[in-house]
């Protein structure tokens, strides 16, 4: 099935390249179209799915003012609105992986009216400089493997072809992101090396959104303001997204609950989907999966 391809103007002109698939009641947005859209096409066939690419990522504009990138998390909860308006949706959900976790929870806080409830799967800490218990944490050997092979790699950054680096740096970092590093091949289709944005979207992510979520202080207030059912996902062995952050998250917010992949990564719906995604629909045929628990103080 193919799916209508539309251009989302933001407030300050930047334009979102975002996909929709079918005319379902219940609307579905998913942040992140060019590495998600794929992996999460089975929400396809029960929802309306609206998949898009964040700000200077994947096959939207890229852009090279620095006052349309620096506020990093906060343009990209602004365009998330963009999208809403765009598709003149009165209410819809949110399937969001990694820091777009964190994207849909602030979203929450500031346009509560529209957001039925959200998927946080693998999301970062809300407070990223509160230490983080290390039973609640998991570095190994492949964390530190993985490191030191990207350090060997830089000195070729200046002299290497753009692509054929990135495709290198993504062979190098597959490992990273699952539980299990023999589950690092499912990850080939990751990187979009031909796409400009995406290999350099560490710049954006080292300059503009990483500050930006270490700079968030949010309150008991803030928390209180996203009252919607909140559904996150964190497998046990996350080495990007510590899962004590995904319990933090359920812990602070006033309506959610954890369910805990154990053994997955920072992608459970790539390494044990048949879990992951029956308890997506699951939550977003308004229902709590049976394994989902919540997280008290």
């Amino acid at each position: 099935m193919r799916g209508d391809e539309h251009q989302v103007a933001t407030a300050d002109g930047v334009r979102l390249h975002a996909v929709r698939f079918g005319r379902g009641s219940h609307a579905v947005i998913v942040p992140n179209a060019i590495y998600m859209q794929d992996d999460l096409k089975s929400l396809t066939a029960n929802h309306s799915v609206i998949f898009y690419d964040l700000r200077n990522r994947g096959r939207s504009d890229a852009v090279n003012d620095r006052t349309k990138l620096e506020r990093g998390v906060h343009h990209d909860v602004d365009d998330l609105e963009a999208v809403r308006q765009h598709f003149s949706l009165s209410s819809f959900s949110v399937v969001a992986h990694s820091y777009t976790g964190a994207v849909a929870a602030l979203y929450a806080m500031k346009h509560p009216t529209y957001l039925e409830r959200f998927v946080q799967i693998g999301p970062p800490p809300p407070d990223m400089n509160a230490p983080i218990a290390p039973e609640l944490q998991f570095v190994d050997a492949t964390s530190r493997e993985v490191f030191a092979q990207l350090q060997e790699l830089a000195p070729q950054a200046g002299s290497a072809n753009p692509i054929e680096l990135c495709r290198r740096s993504w062979t190098i970092l597959r490992p990273l992101y699952v539980g299990n590093p023999a589950h690092a091949s499912r990850l080939s289709h990751w990187g979009f090396c031909e796409n400009s944005n995406e290999r350099n979207m560490l710049v954006h992510w080292n300059q503009n959104t990483l500050p930006s979520l270490q700079s968030l202080k949010l309150t008991a207030n803030d928390f209180a303001k996203a009252r919607m059912p909140a559904l996150v996902i964190h497998g046990t062995r996350d080495r990007s997204a510590p899962y004590g952050g995904g319990r933090e998250w359920a812990r602070r917010l006033p309506n959610a609950r954890l369910l805990t992949i154990d053994g997955a990564g920072h992608v459970p719906y790539i390494e044990a989907p048949e879990v992951t995604l029956a308890a997506i629909e699951t939550f977003l045929a308004g229902d709590w999966p049976g394994e989902a628990v919540a997280v008290a103080d």
